[in-house]
């Protein structure tokens, strides 16, 4: 089973992946990969407190946080998955009638791919989805450690926490 997406109207945040880990859908929750620093990072920063348990991810919407995968189809690493299976189209169509303020691509793969542009930088971008402000992040994946940089998580954070009031 892959994952379900938690979004509702009028959130803060979205966080947005390639596709679950195949970790992630044994364990039932995204980012659920030992290795893997989401939650460490989002409860570090303060955006979740340190009780929260990642298996009741859908309770992320208490929050105003939100989350998707451009992937609904498949399951693993960036590496196994097909590139038609990336349905760019409707997650623009989910943000768009849900509205977020932000979304957070948490690789430079999934930001690279919703925009058909791997060159993009991490941090705010210059386009937006909607009228929402659009961030790209370092994957918090095991596997990248070697490109990992806390700096736009933490921008991301403060912003978060500015629109959130």
């Amino acid at each position: 089973m892959i994952l379900p997406d938690v979004l509702k109207p009028g959130l803060v945040l979205v966080f947005c992946g390639t596709a679950v880990s195949r970790v992630s859908q044994a364990r039932g929750y995204p980012y659920a990969n030992p290795g893997n620093a989401f939650w460490p990072t989002l409860k570090k920063l303060g955006v979740f407190p340190a009780e929260f348990d990642p298996a009741q991810f859908p309770r992320m919407v208490e929050h105003g946080i939100g989350y998707t995968d451009l992937n609904k189809t498949e399951v693993g690493i960036d590496s196994d998955l097909s590139a038609d299976a990336f349905d760019v189209v409707a997650f623009a169509r989910k943000m768009k009638r849900h509205k977020p303020r932000l979304i957070a691509f948490t690789s430079k793969h999934a930001g690279a791919t919703y925009f058909g542009d791997r060159r993009i930088g991490f941090g705010l971008q210059p386009q937006r989805i909607g009228d929402s402000e659009v961030h790209v992040l370092p994957s918090p994946s095991g596997l990248a450690r070697s490109h990992w940089n806390l700096a736009p998580w933490q921008a991301l954070e403060q912003r978060y926490r500015t629109l959130r009031g």
